[in-house]
């Protein structure tokens, strides 16, 4: 497999060569294209420290100078660079508290995580070093820590997750010891910020079958450290159409969520995890979890919460897990179905029928039926194709008029009289004219004032 560089990089090599530096690709984009995939990003690495790195290039952020990164920006395009270096302890789990430069390449893939990200290429020479065997575990499709597995995630505890990550990313298999290490160094993942453990948890949803992950961080132990809440799935059986207990109903829901939506993905994992919460039994001993829509909302809120997810992408997840448990039959009225759209929303519709989709995917193997949830699109598509209002902004009167024509004193009887009018018009469309709903809204307002 040829290893392809932009133009840029082989310019960044021709200076450092010029001036008596070597320069190697490394990493995730070397990985990448052994693997036939195109890489993302072009990580470079040099025997040119960075206040030599500075002194050659134009443009130079010192983003990580203290651990000997450099950002090389051409044509605005980011390029990091790192000196070849050794590391000393890492005590607060993350950084080594110490560095030295080396001018040895073989020294600084020795201190990288797996060998898979261990490979170097010559840029100018289009040459290969694979010091530890990266490409035999790339070919047969293996993670493997360098080294001493339990020294490489004491050192960083975060590679303990990144392994299970790239379980899922590139669809391998963690080699035994480097998975025995995970188990053994439990400790150190309680302190990882949360910032990097939901930037980790974003890559996993974006992977093909993020169950892979959530399986490893299952057998590992990780998952009750991180996402405890999901842990308490496992083993909760449920009846009627589910095949598989919450947790694997939740993990397969997951994996047929659309990979590209990462909102429908993320609320497919979260939207029964408040089942064990809700948890009852009818009068047959079956098991029963009233409400669990509502609990299962809280919870999610509560892990987003935990790992500083954005409030907007937050609020448009636990809309969809509050309003995942529709019940459809043909027996629906079209007001039942306008009131359906109205809580919902019409932007979300789209991602609604997704996450129902998945639910029913992951409810059990090959007996999936989407017979009612067809039938909703299409009464969706005929009632949004006529003049409907589903918000109080699409109503024939505002509170402007209730105001100004039935002299209703401004406050929170304006609003009350908009929510019953649109009520009203939601059971019979027809009543949306003015003159209609100042006489619904006059005589509603004598009876509440």
């Amino acid at each position: 497999m040829k290893i392809k560089v932009p133009k840029d990089v082989i310019t960044i090599a021709k200076i450092l060569r010029d001036n008596g530096h070597s320069c190697y690709l490394v990493g995730g984009a070397v990985r990448d294209q052994l693997l036939g995939l195109k890489a993302k990003d072009h990580d470079l690495c040099s025997d040119a420290k960075p206040e030599e790195i500075i002194k050659l290039f134009n443009k130079v952020i010192p983003t990580g100078i203290k651990h000997g990164t450099v950002t090389i920006l051409i044509k605005k395009i980011p390029y990091e660079i790192t000196t070849f270096r050794v590391d000393g302890q890492y005590t607060d789990g993350r950084r080594p508290d110490q560095i030295s430069f080396t001018s040895d390449l073989l020294e600084d893939l020795k201190r990288r995580d797996f060998t898979i990200n261990a490979i170097a290429f010559d840029i100018l020479k289009n040459k290969i070093i694979d010091p530890n065997n990266g490409i035999e575990d790339i070919s047969n499709r293996i993670i493997r820590a360098i080294g001493v597995p339990e020294e490489r995630f004491n050192e960083d505890g975060l590679r303990s997750i990144r392994a299970c990550r790239f379980a899922s990313q590139l669809e391998f298999c963690i080699e035994p010891s480097t998975l025995l290490g995970i188990k053994n160094c439990l400790n150190k993942i309680p302190d990882l910020s949360k910032e990097r453990i939901y930037d980790e948890l974003i890559k996993i949803f974006l992977t093909s079958k993020p169950s892979i992950s959530f399986e490893l961080f299952r057998k590992t132990g990780i998952l009750p450290i991180i996402l405890p809440e999901l842990s308490s799935c496992i083993g909760v059986d449920q009846k009627g159409n589910h095949s598989y207990d919450v947790y694997t109903h939740l993990l397969k829901s997951c994996d047929a969520a659309p990979r590209d939506n990462e909102i429908v993905r993320i609320a497919a994992l979260f939207h029964d995890i408040g089942k064990p919460e809700s948890k009852g039994t009818d009068d047959k001993g079956t098991p029963t979890f009233h409400n669990h829509e509502m609990y299962s909302s809280r919870t999610a809120d509560k892990i987003m919460q935990r790992y500083r997810f954005p409030k907007e992408k937050s609020r448009r997840i636990i809309h969809l897990i509050e309003n995942h448990m529709f019940h459809y039959t043909d027996e629906w009225t079209d007001s039942a179905v306008r009131r359906f759209i109205r809580r919902v929303g019409i932007e979300s519709l789209d991602n609604i029928y997704k996450l129902r989709e998945a639910d029913i995917s992951g409810m059990s193997e090959g007996k999936e039926s989407y017979t009612n949830l067809i039938q909703l699109k299409s009464r969706v598509m005929k009632i949004l194709e006529q003049e409907n209002a589903f918000s109080i902004k699409d109503l024939a009167i505002n509170g402007n008029d209730l105001m100004n024509i039935l002299k209703v004193p401004g406050g929170p009887h304006i609003g009350m009289i908009l929510e019953f009018l649109l009520e009203s018009v939601l059971e019979d469309p027809n009543q949306n004219k003015k003159d209609v709903l100042l006489k619904i809204a006059e005589s509603y307002y004598n009876q509440i004032r």
